[in-house]
């Protein structure tokens, strides 16, 4: 009965130990994809919905303003989703950055950055019946 129990004890502290050895392997491993990583890790998840008030192809933004007035610039990349949605609807469409004009609603889902600038990783244009 005593060695059943050392035995049980000593294959609990063993699966125990597993993932750490496996933390310390993959540590050395996340080292290497720094870039990527530590821009999720520092970035603070958002969201931001309005109304388009302006459009800066060349810079990659647009502005938008809630409805208490308060304006943030969204900017986007190569990455960016972009989609059209009716209120309430299952189909989403899958749309480009010339399709969002000004006075479009848009709800924007993203990060922001170190410097508190929005960047858009989804921006749904929605659309009314």
């Amino acid at each position: 009965m005593k060695n059943l129990l050392l035995l049980f004890v000593s294959v609990v502290v063993l699966w125990l130990s597993i993932p750490l050895w496996a933390q310390e392997g993959s540590s050395k491993e996340e080292a290497k994809e720094t870039s990527a990583l530590e821009k999720a890790e520092k970035a603070k998840l958002g969201r931001w919905e309005g109304i388009v008030t302006g459009t800066h192809e060349d810079k990659s933004t647009v502005t938008v303003r809630r409805r208490n007035g308060f304006e943030q610039t969204i900017h986007y990349d190569s990455s960016t989703r972009w989609t059209s949605q009716e209120h309430h609807s299952q189909q989403i469409n899958t749309i480009d950055a010339s399709q969002v004009k000004i006075w479009d609603r848009v709800i924007c889902v993203g990060f922001y950055d170190e410097k508190g600038d929005f960047h858009a990783a989804l921006i749904s244009k929605r659309l009314s019946k």
